[in-house]
């Protein structure tokens, strides 16, 4: 291990579950990881894996501080442990889900930092709150050590106003913020970087779509390396047709449901855990599922997935008019890396726009990064696996070790 070498802990902090990994930066290789479930419940399950073995024990985590100290315990567990001590970590990166309107770029925390992500808590109150609770968890296993947060909206900052304003009146955005702040930014940003190597193409010369298909779903344009544009909104709600989210939807719907006797409460569990694939299909909000239902001659789950790739062709073909020279189009999360028959889906009939699948190629793809678009299709399809645990690594590298990065930056510019 060469002085430069860092140890990286990245940390997703939900609120009830804390997922961990240690990488060894810049190689980018990852050492293990593990997840804490349950916490705050009566029953709590911590699990980690790396090549020293596998550790699995089931007991209750109180609070989201024993679930820190069972981690640290983890880590340097003298059978499976990542780690031969805690003092091998160097830095820590965070998840943050939202960043508002502050934070365009990943960030080293401090206590002005800290401020700004409570004041974001209206934005996202079931998230930030349990984002806040793990950077000062982080605080008290490993003091002293310097930590970076990367947040999920910060990639989509760049939008213009024309995309991130509502048609409401201006009052709403200037007195509560309300406007189009997107998701998923890590992961659109990790998959259209390495689009952009596989490609071996500049980001300067490079339009993109990115779709981060899952049971959270969205789609970006990004133009020159900045995202102009992407489908989830104030919102991960926003956008289109997931698990158990509605996507779009006429906005009256909401008052014609409350005038029949539904409360916010029932309506926002309505659009946000009962709809999407679930909804519309009465069967799963798993792909799988519903494909399975939909050979089996159920007409729900078949039209459940025509919705589905017609909501998501419906934003590709935007976004390309958008772009105005789309160059390739990436496919990621999980139902958008082993989907073979959803990808074949959205594609079909994007041949008008320049975007033509080899179906075959496709097929045989499976769930690998590589190309799946015909050698003659004007757009390229690629499928890229993400990683945003990588990429907040990356970044924590780079903020809390900035002269270690630039070396390393300078040595490959050089070769």
């Amino acid at each position: 291990m060469s002085s430069s070498d860092k140890r990286i802990l990245v940390l997703n902090c939900g609120s009830s579950s804390l997922k961990y990994e240690v990488f060894l930066m810049p190689e980018r290789r990852s050492l293990g990881k593990g997840l804490v479930e349950r916490i705050g419940e009566a029953k709590g399950l911590i699990s980690q894996k790396s090549p020293a073995g596998e550790i699995k024990e089931e007991r209750p985590f109180p609070s989201h501080a024993e679930a820190m100290a069972a981690v640290g315990a983890a880590l340097v567990d003298p059978r499976a442990g990542i780690l031969k001590g805690l003092g091998e970590i160097d830095g820590v990166g965070h998840r943050v889900v939202h960043g508002g309107e502050e934070f365009a770029s990943s960030v080293v925390i401090d206590e002005k930092v800290m401020a700004a992500l409570e004041r974001n808590v209206e934005l996202a109150p079931l998230h930030n709150p349990a984002n806040i609770t793990g950077i000062r968890e982080a605080e008290r296993l490993l003091p002293g050590r310097s930590q970076a947060g990367v947040f999920d909206t910060a990639f989509h900052q760049t939008m213009p106003p024309a995309a991130y304003l509502y048609g409401l009146p201006r009052e709403l955005y200037d007195k509560y913020r309300i406007r189009r702040y997107g998701f998923h930014g890590t992961s659109h940003r990790f998959v259209a970087g390495r689009a952009l190597e596989l490609l071996k193409r500049h980001p300067d010369n490079t339009n993109l779509i990115t779709c981060h298909l899952g049971n959270g779903a969205s789609i970006t344009a990004i133009a020159n390396g900045r995202s102009i544009d992407t489908s989830m909104g104030f919102t991960p709600l926003e956008g289109l047709i997931m698990g158990t989210r509605s996507g779009d939807l006429d906005p009256a719907i909401l008052g014609f449901l409350e005038e029949r006797g539904m409360s916010s409460k029932d309506i926002s569990s309505l659009l946000n855990k009962k709809s999407g694939l679930l909804g519309l299909s009465g069967v799963s909000n798993d792909l799988r599922d519903v494909e399975a239902a939909a050979k089996a001659g159920n007409k729900n789950a078949t039209e459940a997935l025509e919705a589905y790739a017609h909501r998501a062709r419906r934003y590709i073909g935007a976004y390309a008019a958008e772009l105005v020279k789309l160059d390739a189009i990436v496919f990621t999360g999980g139902v958008g890396q082993y989907g073979v028959a959803m990808r074949e889906r959205i594609c079909h009939r994007l041949e008008n726009i320049g975007i033509v699948m080899d179906y075959e190629r496709n097929a045989a793809n499976g769930g690998a990064e590589g190309v799946v678009s015909a050698p003659w299709s004007p757009v390229t399809i690629l499928v890229v696996p993400t990683n945003e645990e990588l990429q907040i690594a990356m970044d924590a590298f780079g903020l809390l070790f900035p002269q270690e990065s630039a070396a390393l930056r300078r040595r490959d510019a050089d070769r």
